[in-house]
C-alpha cells in the first residue's frame, strides 16, 4: 500500500483544511496516510512517531514548510513534493488549485524526479542536513563575529561580520541572496560562502566546488559566541575556538516535478512578487 506523508504550516488555518482535503481524497483511493503527530490527531492519521515506512512526503505552505518536510523526506529517502500557500515559493511546485492533478501524479507515480545536494554539518559532537544552507552568526547579540573560514584547509577568508552563510545552489536565492550572494543555478556542482554585513570592503561571496570540505571557526575570544542555524533552524550556540566542518552529503533529495522546470523564469516571477 502507498504510504503518503504530510507536513502542514503551523500557522496557517487554511493548511489544515487543505490538509484535510487531502487525507480524504487519498484514503478514498486506498492510500496510507501519516503527518506530524502535532496534526495526526485533527487530521485522524498515523503520526510520523509510530509510521515505519513513507514512500512520499507532501508538504503544505510555503518554503519553510518544505525545509521542515525535508527533514523527513531525507530521512525516509522518500521523493517531496510542495504545495505553497505561501507568498513565494521557490521550492514549492504545485499551487492550491492544482492540488487534484498533483496527487494524482504522486499515487500513479507519473511525476519526474530533480536531485538537489544536500549539505552535511557537523559542529561540537553533532550532525545536521541542509537542502538550503548553513549560517554562523551573531544572533540577537550586538557585537559582530570573528569567523574563518577554510576550503580543503586553505584559509578562504576571515570576516568580522554578522556572520557567514553557506549555501547550496538551491540555497543561493534564500538567505545567501539577502546578504549579496549571487544566484546559481540548481544544475552547478558548487558552494557558496556568502559573509552577512562584513565589516569591510574586501570581502565577498566565494564560489567552491561542490567537493569542498568548508570549516567555519569561531576566532579565539573569551566572550564570542555565534549561533548556528541549519536551514533557518536554530541548533545551538559555537563557543570561542569551535568549528563548524560543512560539506556535500553524497545523497541528494528527490523533488518531485509535475512540470519542466525553468529555472530563471522561475527567479524572474518570484523576484517580482518580492517588489510588489
Amino acid at each position: 500500500m502507498l504510504h503518503i506523508g504530510m507536513i502542514l504550516h503551523s500557522r496557517r488555518a487554511d493548511a489544515l483544511e487543505y490538509a484535510a482535503r487531502i487525507v480524504r481524497y487519498l484514503t478514498n483511493r486506498g492510500v496510507s496516510v501519516s503527518a506530524e503527530d502535532e496534526f495526526a490527531n485533527d487530521l485522524d492519521v498515523t503520526p510520523f512517531s509510530q509510521a515505519e515506512k513513507v514512500d512520499a512526503i507532501i508538504s503544505l505552505g510555503g518554503d519553510g514548510t518544505l525545509l521542515r518536510g525535508f527533514q523527513y523526506a531525507y530521512h525516509w529517502e522518500a521523493p517531496l513534493l510542495g504545495i505553497n500557500l505561501g507568498r513565494v515559493g521557490f521550492l514549492t511546485e504545485a499551487e492550491p488549485g492544482d492540488i487534484g492533478i498533483a496527487l494524482d501524479a504522486v499515487i500513479n507515480g507519473c511525476y519526474e524526479v530533480e536531485e538537489r545536494p544536500v549539505l552535511h554539518v557537523e559542529a561540537g559532537g553533532q550532525r545536521w542536513h541542509a537542502l538550503n544552507d548553513v549560517v554562523l552568526s551573531r544572533g540577537g547579540r550586538a557585537r559582530l563575529t570573528m569567523i574563518s573560514a577554510f576550503v580543503d584547509g586553505d584559509l578562504a577568508g576571515r570576516y568580522v561580520a554578522d556572520g557567514v552563510v553557506v549555501a547550496t545552489p538551491t540555497g543561493s536565492t534564500g538567505y545567501s541572496l539577502s546578504a549579496g550572494g549571487p544566484i546559481i543555478s540548481p544544475k552547478v556542482d558548487c558552494m557558496v560562502i556568502t559573509p552577512i554585513c562584513a565589516h569591510t570592503l574586501q570581502h565577498r561571496p566565494t564560489v567552491v566546488h561542490g567537493g569542498a570540505h568548508i570549516t567555519l571557526e569561531l576566532l579565539a575570544d573569551d566572550v564570542q559566541t555565534a549561533s548556528l542555524q541549519v536551514d533557518g533552524q536554530s541548533c545551538g550556540e559555537l563557543q570561542c575556538g569551535m568549528r563548524a566542518d560543512i560539506r556535500m552529503d553524497v545523497r541528494p533529495i528527490r523533488l518531485i516535478r509535475l512540470k519542466e522546470q525553468h529555472f530563471f523564469q522561475l527567479v524572474r516571477d518570484k523576484l517580482t512578487e518580492w517588489t510588489r
